[in-house]
């Protein structure tokens, strides 16, 4: 039986990958991305998490490499994929394996985190691709162990997290010593005006390719708001937890500290929880994250830059403890949950210095979320007033309370505290600027 793959240019050893994986039929971003990326093009791609531009570009990155593998000699770098966070890197070196099961290919991914040898020696012994985050690979170029001078095909992915958390400069040097004549395949959600004036840098007459997710998460997830003072939202989590009926829950807070002051908090009999952020270790991560998937955690608490690439089925909620001071963040939370066609819920815990992030959050996505009592989220004020003696005990009503219906690497561990500091600044200056509010929070 005729493969749909087949009209894509695909050969053989791929359509029967993608068999053994269950692929039915190319997304739309693997339809226009696959034949024009086989066909030598440049590639702006306008796509979120979850539309399969991961297969999209590493398909026929892969056929193009075993089309002209060298013979008898020693392998060249010869395509660079760049992930923001460690955690993608991994997911897509998972990918880029069962893609390319059947080809003779050699593969390195290089992350911060954990010990650099065992990436150094794959490197010296040779690699067609790497699969790589910023600081770790600057890192080992500079140590002159990392040539990249061969480099045929270059993807830079999630750009405008490449942005947010700093690397952007990481990645101006990595692309000066790439050779000038290359396919470049750049991938980004948004497109601020920095993430455009460094694709228009990078790209060579681009294709231009804006894919929507066929189910976004603003379309597929009930959220709620609930409106609490500051003081008194460790308790309403709490009672929240004990409420809502879930299989899984990933809770968000802003920081590494909250992160894990919290999960030591709700620890409870019938909440196991652990906390996800850039401080810990690569295995003690990994070992985090299997343990959720295994069902061994049932609360997951974690920072924007650490969830970052999770692709876990079966969360149920996502929790906004806190919520984020850029409202894209806050979509790319909740697409947490509701992965694969199941349902989902979201629910935001708002304190009164929090509204200027919420109503950005509810100008990006169209519309304002609903309170947990079935309200539209208007009259603020008035809520707080009537939650000011105390958090109520019943936070909400998850199975009668609907919504209108919606959607890391750390930065590298060489970063300082200073620098970060700096670049939080930034992003608060530009936030800000854009929404014409001001907060009384300190972050």
């Amino acid at each position: 039986m005729e493969s749909i793959f087949e009209g894509l240019q695909l050969k053989l050893p791929f359509i029967k990958a993608l068999n053994d994986e269950n692929y039915k039929s190319p997304t739309p971003i693997q339809n226009e991305c696959i034949p024009k990326v086989l066909n030598g093009l440049d590639i702006l791609g306008i796509a979120q998490t979850g539309t399969g531009k991961t297969a999209a570009f590493s398909i026929p990155i892969l056929q193009l490499l075993n089309a002209s593998q060298p013979a008898n000699k020693k392998r060249s770098t010869r395509a660079l994929i760049l992930a923001p966070t460690r955690e993608l890197a991994i997911q897509i070196g998972s990918s880029v394996r069962l893609y390319g099961k059947y080809i003779a290919f050699k593969h390195a991914l290089i992350y911060g985190g954990v010990g650099q040898n065992p990436q150094v020696e794959a490197l010296k012994r040779g690699v067609d691709l790497i699969i790589a985050t910023p600081g770790r690979l600057l890192d080992l170029i500079n140590q002159g162990v990392c040539k990249l001078d061969k480099v045929e095909y270059f993807v830079l992915d999630e750009a405008d997290r490449m942005l947010d958390m700093g690397f952007i400069n990481d990645v101006k040097k990595i692309v000066k010593v790439l050779p000038k004549e290359r396919q470049t395949l750049f991938f980004s959600a948004t497109m601020p005006l920095a993430v455009e004036n460094l694709a228009s840098k990078l790209l060579n007459k681009p294709e231009h390719i804006s894919i929507e997710p066929s189910s976004t998460p603003v379309q597929k997830i009930k959220q709620l708001v609930c409106f609490v003072r500051a003081e008194d939202k460790r308790k309403y989590l709490k009672n929240l937890l004990k409420e809502i009926k879930f299989n899984s829950v990933i809770i968000f807070t802003r920081t590494k500290h909250g992160a894990n002051r919290l999960s030591a908090e709700i620890k409870s009999s019938i909440i196991i929880s652990d906390a996800l952020h850039g401080n810990k270790s690569q295995a003690a991560r990994q070992r985090t994250l299997k343990d959720f998937k295994q069902g061994k955690i049932n609360v997951l608490v974690a920072t924007d830059i650490a969830a970052r690439g999770i692709d876990i089925e079966g969360v149920s909620h996502v929790i906004n403890y806190e919520l984020p001071n850029v409202p894209e963040d806050y979509i790319h939370r909740i697409g947490r949950t509701a992965r694969a066609g199941a349902s989902g819920t979201a629910i935001s815990i708002c304190a009164p210095n929090e509204q200027p992030f919420l109503e950005s959050i509810e100008k990006l996505m169209g519309f304002s979320i609903n309170v947990s009592d079935g309200r539209p989220s208007t009259n603020r004020e008035e809520i707080y007033k009537k939650n000011k003696k105390r958090p109520p005990k019943k936070s909400i009503n998850i199975n009668k309370t609907h919504s209108k219906t919606s959607s890391d690497i750390d930065a590298e561990e060489k970063r300082t505290p200073n620098n970060r500091r700096k670049s939080n600044k930034k992003k608060r200056k530009v936030f800000f600027k854009s929404t014409k509010f001001k907060s009384k929070s300190k972050y």
